[in-house]
């Protein structure tokens, strides 16, 4: 469920989102008739993994989340030990807060940090201090077992000193999953603006590799499976929603600029709130659909699994693609085996260390 709405716009992001709630409560309303209104996308099967993304789903009320939570067991089948998870902003946690998100079944908290590190978060127009970030992931800490945070790594003014402390600080707060990103550049952002005008310095490529080089280093040290590029995880607490993604299952996307797939065909609803109200209410939800070919869903399947550690299994290629799509894939892979980005066994390829920092550019030069 995409929560479009934010306290104030981070320099770099580009996901869709507003900083006005004046249309909260009927997006809320919109949501929850959406959740009625799409629930033969899924048919009977059972949903294992529900996740208010966003925006800052934890700028809502509780009484809203109650409330999409209630319609949501109402029309699907949800499994008993489902995954729950809801991200939140460091500033919006409290007490009271964590104890009735527990109430209402959440069971995952992903919690968008960034920094533990004042100058950053000003420099990223973060809406959190980092007193509040440790503060209140020691609250998050004594209510819920199962926590992320999110880390940004490579800005111009983050030393490898400092990106160390920023790692060292999640192993204090003893926090069992790390999702960690390096900061990128997307057009139509402030960052964007900020970098062409002059007014900041450029991401360096080299800083980047860097840092994720140094990343993966101290997190095998303390244990964290490195399963999918960006994700890092104690045994037992890996995203069972993000996995899905990874491993290619369906899902159901609800909200404004939500994107749904069902193994055939991808679909994504418009990104603006109020044309988005506008067409549930009139039971005409604008939405663009995209067939996949049997050529698109190879290269999905080839770019997703080589960024898992359990890589490439060439034996589900040829099950599903044909044995010629094999054939070709293991001839073209040879000159990363050659390099040490990627390593085979047996039938699976899976990314080194190195050629993590190169995922991106190996996939493309394997696909169909």
């Amino acid at each position: 469920m995409h929560i479009p709405f934010c306290k104030q716009a981070c320099t770099y992001c580009n996901f869709h989102f507003s900083t006005s709630l004046k249309t909260k409560d009927e997006l809320v309303r919109a949501l929850a008739r959406e959740a009625k209104e799409e629930k033969e996308y899924v048919g009977q099967e059972t949903i294992n993994t529900i996740y208010f993304g966003g925006g800052t789903p934890s700028i809502l009320d509780e009484s809203d989340i109650e409330f999409l939570l209630t319609t949501l067991f109402r029309y699907y089948q949800i499994s008993l030990d489902a995954e729950i998870t809801l991200e939140a902003n460091p500033d919006d946690i409290s007490t009271q807060k964590l104890n009735t998100w527990k109430q209402l079944g959440i069971n995952r908290l992903s919690i968008g940090v960034q920094s533990f590190f004042e100058n950053e978060l000003i420099w990223m127009n973060r809406a959190h201090n980092a007193e509040q970030s440790i503060n209140n992931l020691e609250l998050a800490r004594k209510v819920f077992d199962n926590i992320t945070i999110d880390l940004i790594y490579a800005s111009p003014i983050l030393s490898d000193e400092m990106w160390k402390q920023n790692v060292e600080q999640a192993f204090k707060l003893c926090i069992p999953h790390l999702s960690c990103y390096a900061l990128t550049v997307e057009e139509k952002t402030p960052l964007h603006k900020l970098i062409k005008t002059h007014k900041a310095p450029d991401v360096q490529n080299e800083t980047q590799a860097r840092q994720f080089l140094l990343l993966m280093q101290w997190l095998r040290e303390k244990g964290y499976e490195h399963y999918e590029v960006s994700n890092f995880a104690k045994p037992g607490f890996r995203s069972r929603h993000n996995s899905s993604y990874w491993e290619g299952e369906k899902y159901l996307g609800l909200g404004p600029s939500a994107h749904s797939y069902n193994g055939i065909e991808r679909r994504w609803n418009v990104a603006n709130n109020n044309l988005y109200i506008k067409s549930i209410n009139e039971n005409s939800l604008q939405r663009e659909t995209e067939t996949l070919t049997l050529t698109q869903r190879l290269n999905e399947y080839i770019m997703i699994s080589l960024r898992t550690m359990e890589g490439m299994d060439l034996k589900k290629v040829i099950e599903q693609f044909g044995t010629k799509e094999q054939e070709r894939i293991q001839k073209n892979v040879q000159k990363f085996i050659t390099q040490g980005l990627v390593k085979k066994d047996n039938l699976i390829l899976q990314l080194t260390d190195e050629g993590m920092l190169r995922a991106d550019g190996i996939a493309s030069e394997l696909f169909a």
